[in-house]
């Protein structure tokens, strides 16, 4: 595992468009086919990141609050499969579908759309306005393998009520702490 910082993309960047396969459905969804109205949440995850596994009950639990609340939700996984096949298409579905994601989970085998997103690490969180202009980047929440803090999403949860509320983006945005991308050689 090599803990890694998120880069934090400036604040303002348009949404960079993509077309992947939803390892759940088999179609091919886009950041269009994801967005909505009062928002739009990028997320890149992976199956076996420590980070991820940590974080993993709260965020779906956030998912599903914010879904309701007419936010949009996307998870792309964006890891070299070859050396890393427990983060194969295959067991990200079953991952999913054992879980009961409810947004896609989608697989970026050029790893196009990471470099797009200047995604570094898993997780990294990105917030996007009704204009698909980036309103929040970063943490869920401070908590990380042990470290002791409790899971919470306060960080991405104040942004998303933020963004609902109309008001400006979160003065403080602090980078997200995860496993390194697995890039491909």
């Amino acid at each position: 595992m090599s803990e890694t910082l998120s880069t934090m993309l400036p604040l303002g960047t348009p949404a960079p468009e993509f077309t992947l396969p939803d390892t759940i459905s088999g179609r091919l969804i886009s950041f269009n086919d994801i967005a909505q109205p009062s928002g739009t949440v990028v997320m890149f995850i992976c199956n076996h990141c420590p980070y991820v596994i940590l974080v993993l009950p709260k965020l779906l639990e956030i998912a599903k609050a914010y879904q309701a609340q007419g936010i949009g939700f996307v998870a792309i996984s964006s890891n070299d499969v070859e050396n890393y096949p427990m983060d194969s298409p295959a067991l990200m579905k079953a991952l999913a579908e054992e879980k009961g994601f409810t947004f896609p989970y989608l697989y970026d085998e050029s790893q196009e759309v990471a470099k797009a997103y200047d995604a570094a690490c898993t997780p990294d969180f990105y917030v996007f306005d009704a204009n698909h202009k980036l309103y929040y980047r970063g943490r869920m929440d401070n908590a990380t393998p042990g470290n002791g803090h409790p899971v919470t999403g306060k960080d991405l949860t104040q942004a998303l009520d933020l963004l609902l509320q109309k008001k400006e983006t979160p003065a403080d945005q602090w980078p997200s702490m995860g496993c390194n991308i697995k890039w491909k050689k």
